[in-house]
């Protein structure tokens, strides 16, 4: 893989800078990311070690989440997508472990009740969109979180980085929206989950925010949730991520479209 096409020094990679960097200077990355697995000691929820497998050794593929679940292996192809993957499982194990399960309860529970039908269900189309695009937004300042909600865009976003991150922090989780920010384009827009905090989450080290978040969002989720608890936020509007944050870019009403009407 080329890890080549990673620049580790955009802002949005800040919390997976300095992991990412060490397991991608490898050759064999899966091997180093399976040594940091394992000396964290990180499991699934069935207790099951994890480890990062080439997907091409396991034969069925027909249950990936079941997969997951009862083996604790994690079916892992060689591309920056499930190198993603493979980072937010290491930072984020409990929030990963606790989507997993939902999505095999979800998969067990449709086999008993429907075996033949092909739908999704919606906690698994959640789990899904949660998995793959989310975003948190980590606020103590409630007034701001309802304004990203009434998606008042300018209030929220046309203040300068340092200001911004006083009040707030954006942590990317979806591995997917995180491979989309290789070749960064305008109209990326994160399933955002609000995360409210204390005042003083902005005096934690980094690592004490990421081990706090872990447990905070994997309760929060634990008790069910559902697509339309999602906010939208197009990305590369946060403060200090994009170039030319203007006006003019603000005020493109096909991205930073306005609340809807009811």
């Amino acid at each position: 893989m080329n890890f080549a096409v990673i620049d580790w020094q955009r802002p949005w990679l800040t919390h997976l800078r300095e992991l990412g960097g060490m397991i991608s200077s490898s050759s064999d990355w899966m091997s180093v990311a399976n040594q940091v697995a394992s000396q964290r000691g990180l499991t699934n929820a069935n207790a099951k070690l994890i480890s990062f497998v080439p997907q091409k050794n396991i034969t069925d593929l027909s249950g990936y989440e079941a997969h997951i679940y009862s083996t604790g292996e994690i079916p892992t192809r060689d591309n920056v997508h499930d190198f993603f993957n493979a980072l937010i499982w290491l930072q984020f194990p409990k929030i990963k472990q606790t989507l997993n399960r939902m999505q095999y309860a979800e998969i067990e529970r449709k086999l008993r009740t429907s075996p033949a039908a092909e739908e999704r269900g919606k906690q698994r189309d959640a789990a899904t969109l949660f998995d793959e695009n989310c975003a948190f937004v980590i606020s103590s300042d409630l007034s701001f979180l309802d304004a990203l909600k009434a998606r008042r865009w300018k209030e929220i976003l046309m203040i300068d980085p340092p200001q911004f991150s006083n009040r707030c922090e954006v942590i990317l989780f979806g591995h997917a929206l995180i491979e989309k920010l290789i070749t960064p384009y305008k109209a990326i827009t994160a399933h955002v989950w609000n995360v409210t905090v204390e005042s003083d989450w902005f005096e934690l080290s980094t690592e004490e925010r990421r081990s706090w978040l872990d447990q905070r969002v994997a309760e929060d989720l634990a008790v069910g949730f559902l697509s339309s608890d999602f906010n939208h936020l197009p990305i590369l509007g946060v403060p200090g991520w994009w170039d030319d944050q203007s006006d003019d870019f603000y005020d493109d009403a096909t991205v930073f479209r306005s609340s809807r009407k009811h």
